[in-house]
């Protein structure tokens, strides 16, 4: 698999998995402070994307992601630079699509899409206006490319978010082969490289997989479009988001490498 796109959790006595955050600022410091006590010598840590909510608080959410791997590094004998993995999701792939607007057909249509997607929280919470967005992506290539340029800046501005940014996975797994981890779904009917899109973009039948997939015994994702809550009962899948931003919890589940339950932690999110 390439690493530039896929992330592997190797050596991992357990894994901590933490679903969709949708920029609950508070509730992920909380989940935070629950989970650092409980991170032992082995663990590895993935966020299954969604960093980014409908609140002004992408900055916020990136600093804490940053300061909690700090932390955890700084830890003796606890972590090590690649015991972190985070996953791109719909919200991440959205911003992609923002910083790469002067490539689009149609630039005026893709910016009301993204706006009417929550994208205008991100924007503002880097300095720029919605409304200044959307009638420069309504001008020509030179001036949103420009535009482009300076929200890149905004970002390279705040120390670590574009390397974050910049790393974030489509998938992870564990070097033995027995979970799989994703934003919002999986085609089971193509090899993991041949995905596309389909890691961000819920197909609705995540629930209906009841068997190994190419070996994987277990697929975690950590959003559901559907917003139907914690589910961790199933033998094939587990759905980690509880709702955060939209009222519900916020959630960090501890897997073995079998992928058996062994911690969970739930915080409830404004």
């Amino acid at each position: 698999m390439d690493a530039e796109k896929f992330g592997c959790l190797d050596r991992a006595k357990r894994i901590w998995a933490v679903g969709a955050i949708h920029g609950e600022t508070e509730a992920l410091k909380a989940l935070h402070g629950e989970l650092l006590p409980r991170f032992q010598t082995g663990d590895r840590l993935v966020y299954l994307g969604n960093y980014f909510g409908d609140r002004l608080t992408a900055t916020k959410i990136l600093d804490e992601l940053l300061i909690t791997r700090r932390k955890l590094m700084a830890a003796e004998d606890i972590s090590e630079p690649d015991a972190f993995v985070y996953l791109r999701g719909a919200r991440e792939e959205m911003l992609t699509k923002l910083l790469q607007l002067q490539f689009a057909q149609n630039p005026s249509e893709v910016m009301d899409w993204l706006l009417t997607h929550h994208m205008g929280g991100v924007m503002e919470s880097y300095g720029t206006k919605p409304a200044m967005a959307r009638a420069i992506a309504r001008e020509g290539t030179v001036s949103i490319s420009k535009w482009t340029s300076d929200l890149r800046r905004r970002i390279n501005n705040h120390p670590g978010h574009a390397a974050l940014l910049n790393s974030l996975r489509r998938a992870a797994f564990t070097r033995e082969g027995s979970l799989l981890f994703v934003h919002a779904s999986v085609d089971i009917s193509r090899p993991l490289n041949m995905q596309k899109d389909n890691f961000w973009w819920d197909n609705g039948r995540f629930d209906d997989i009841n068997a190994a997939y190419y070996g994987f015994s277990r697929i975690v994702r950590g959003y559901d479009h559907a917003n139907r809550g914690l589910r961790l009962n199933h033998p094939n899948t587990a759905t980690l988001d509880g709702g955060s931003g939209r009222g519900g919890t916020l959630n960090a589940v501890c897997f073995s490498p079998e992928g058996d339950v062994r911690d969970h932690l739930s915080v409830h999110s404004g």
